[in-house]
């Protein structure tokens, strides 16, 4: 079986056991994925390629110890974002939010299915700041819970209910726009619009 014909788990096994041309592969197949998850988390392409080499460093070195309980691909997005949030840590301190008033975050992924639509909303999340912009990520568009948010940022699932919320609620003000049929025409993605708005406002 060639490499390409591998599954990810196999390459992850062939790359422990010494092949030195499985990880290349695996590499391949998911930098595109990674790269994109970067570039979301850090607002930064030098930033994210920074990032994304580290992750890749550090899944390359703990390949041997990976074991099947989770996709290689959830393996893989998992030092992705470890490696983002480290930078970010680095970068500055974060500032810690109050947490009254926290909701449980609406789950939007179709909100930002379609491409025109994911544009729009892409540029508002740049406007947050990183302790309301990453969780919100991670939840909304990542997919990731509350709970495995909570530990993989560090912090309590209530400080990432209630950084969600206040992000969401400034993305609503944000894209407000979009809710206007008089600037459909200027707005890409407007046809999707207020379907989007209505997910980032949450419940």
């Amino acid at each position: 079986m060639t490499a390409a014909a591998s599954s990810d788990a196999d390459l992850i096994a062939a790359h422990a056991a010494g092949d030195p041309h499985a990880f290349g592969e695996l590499v391949r197949r998911h930098r595109d994925r990674m790269w994109a998850v970067a570039v979301r988390t850090l607002r930064d392409p030098d930033e994210a390629a920074d990032a994304l080499q580290e992750a890749f460093i550090s899944a390359f070195r703990a390949a041997g110890s990976f074991r099947a309980e989770a996709q290689v691909t959830t393996w893989l997005h998992r030092i992705v974002v470890n490696a983002c949030l480290d930078r970010i840590r680095r970068r500055k301190p974060t500032v810690p939010l109050p947490e009254e008033g926290a909701q449980e975050p609406s789950v939007p992924r179709d909100a930002v299915s379609e491409l025109q639509t994911r544009m729009v909303v892409q540029e508002a999340l740049h406007v947050l700041p990183d302790e309301q912009r990453v969780p919100i990520v991670m939840v909304d568009v990542e997919g990731y819970s509350v709970a495995e948010t909570a530990k993989l940022l560090g912090i309590a699932e209530g400080t990432v209910k209630s950084r969600c919320a206040r992000g969401r609620t400034k993305l609503a003000k944000l894209l407000g726009h979009l809710r206007n049929p008089s600037a459909d025409a200027n707005v890409p993605g407007s046809a999707q619009g207020s379907h989007s708005q209505r997910h980032w406002e949450g419940r």
